[in-house]
């Protein structure tokens, strides 16, 4: 009765047992109050509350991030990563039950005596005499645990906590593969798209050059024109024709990356896609606060799941300094016969607890704690500079967004303007009242012109999709 009493008591103590893990305080976020130059940053919605679904407009777009969250190999092993680290963490928590076990065993023994020797008895097995010897038979049925820790100074637990917040910070780097991968379709498609624009371009210029090399040919042939202006417009032509081999060997490298993105070749039966100078194409998000970013940033909730299983980990190296105490017990039955197996008189049963204490290791448990203390201390610097890079990630987006949009109208008026030059120049050069080489300058500087305004609009695309990503948009 009183190995009963003993054995309530260890478990009631294993279930009210200290835990050695430091108390956690989340360090402060080494960042402003708020983003440089920006202000009502508070004001809407969050964009981590609008689904990708929202944020962007562009059908062709959007069924190509369905495929690649379908089909893309990185974000498929990220949520493989989460399924093996949930299984790790069930493995460790299994430590916090005893494993209980039943056995059967049935043992056939002989044992060989000299004639006329006499036999004793067996310990109750059933014997069976011969002339050589003797015949034993013994049926067992057992049922026990084996070497039970009993978590009295939280080692189990601290264990159970890491591996608890190393599932965790899987879960949200999952969130984060998924955020990037978002981001990286929607980027290359708008590469993809832009590269198309700057053909076009491209293409008309050379409609226009080679044109231009036509009628030089003609005033040349007729006496009326220089072979420099002749050869002038030839060196166009072929200027115009290497800058389409150029966007075209890009626009091929786009598409390769795309079709990695999205994990298969590309559809056929796409929708059409949206006019790239729509100023639709995407939704205008707010920033917030820096402080948001602490529960909105996968990458940011990452780092803090793996400084918390690195503060466990400091619970677990203290509680090696305490004893260790595990249960081995058993109970079951015996007999010789197995219609008597579970009969009266045949119990047995067995209690063993044993105790550990750390009295000499050489210095391991010191080096371990000193180890795991300096292995949180590490994290948190990790989970600052994930903060800090969180910060300048958004504050980066927004100046170039602002930016790139007060551009947008003087680069129009550049366009335009340069535009407005060519034609005057070439008019004039027809009219026998200028030189070849101001048609040369204006061509030039009105090509630049129109490829910057493409440009522009993409710069503005991706500071947008930038924002919305650093912000943690593209999980829903």
């Amino acid at each position: 009765m009183s190995k009963v009493r003993f054995f309530v008591l260890t478990s009631v103590l294993a279930l009210c047992g200290c835990t050695m893990i430091p108390k956690y305080k989340r360090p402060e976020a080494p960042v402003a109050a708020q983003y440089p130059g920006a202000s009502q940053t508070n004001a809407g919605f969050a964009a981590s509350e609008l689904g990708w679904s929202n944020f962007f407009s562009d059908e062709r777009l959007k069924q190509l991030i369905d495929l690649a969250l379908v089909n893309n190999r990185d974000l498929r092993v990220a949520v493989l990563n989460v399924e093996q680290s949930r299984a790790q963490y069930r493995i460790t928590r299994s430590a916090s039950f005893p494993t209980v076990d039943a056995s059967g065993s049935f043992t056939r023994s002989y044992y060989g005596v000299a004639s006329g020797q006499s036999v004793a008895s067996t310990s109750g097995a059933a014997a069976v005499a011969s002339p050589s010897g003797i015949y034993s038979s013994q049926w067992s049925a057992n049922i026990g645990t084996t070497a039970y820790e009993l978590d009295l100074f939280g080692h189990v637990r601290s264990l159970n906590s890491q591996a608890l917040e190393k599932y965790l910070a899987t879960a949200e780097a999952r969130r984060d593969a998924q955020i990037t991968l978002v981001s990286e379709v929607a980027t290359e498609y708008f590469t993809l798209r832009q590269l198309e624009e700057q053909l076009q371009v491209a293409r008309q210029t050379l409609a226009a050059v080679e044109e231009s090399y036509r009628l030089n040919k003609a005033s040349f042939d007729a006496g009326e024109h220089t072979e420099l202006d002749l050869r002038t417009a030839e060196g166009q032509v072929q200027s115009a024709r290497i800058n389409i081999l150029t966007y075209e060997r890009q626009h091929a490298e786009a598409v390769n990356y795309l079709v990695l993105l999205v994990g298969q070749p590309l559809p056929e039966n796409l929708p059409a896609p949206r006019a790239f100078d729509d100023t639709n194409l995407v939704s205008v998000v707010p920033a917030g606060l820096p402080s948001e970013l602490l529960q909105r940033r996968p990458d940011i909730l990452e780092a803090e799941h793996t400084l918390k299983a690195a503060n466990a980990n400091v619970g677990a190296a203290r509680a090696a300094f305490f004893p260790t105490i595990s249960l081995t017990a058993s109970m079951g039955t015996t007999s010789s016969q197995l219609n008597q197996l579970f009969g009266t008189g045949t119990g047995l049963w067995s209690f063993s607890p044993q105790i550990s204490v750390p009295i000499f290791t050489g210095g391991q448990n010191r080096a371990d704690l000193d180890s795991a203390k300096a292995g949180a201390r590490i994290e948190v610097a990790n989970y600052e500079k994930a903060i800090q890079t969180a910060f300048r990630e958004v504050a980066d987006a927004l100046a170039d967004r602002g930016s790139y949009r007060e551009q947008l109208p003087p680069q129009r008026a550049l366009a335009n303007a340069q535009q407005r030059r060519f034609d005057l120049a070439t008019l004039r050069y027809r009219q026998g009242e200028d030189t070849y080489l101001n048609v040369l300058s204006a061509q030039q500087d009105l090509y630049s012109a129109q490829q910057g305004l493409v440009q522009l609009q993409f710069n503005i695309l991706s500071a947008d999709i930038a924002l919305y990503k650093s912000l943690g948009g593209g999980w829903k």
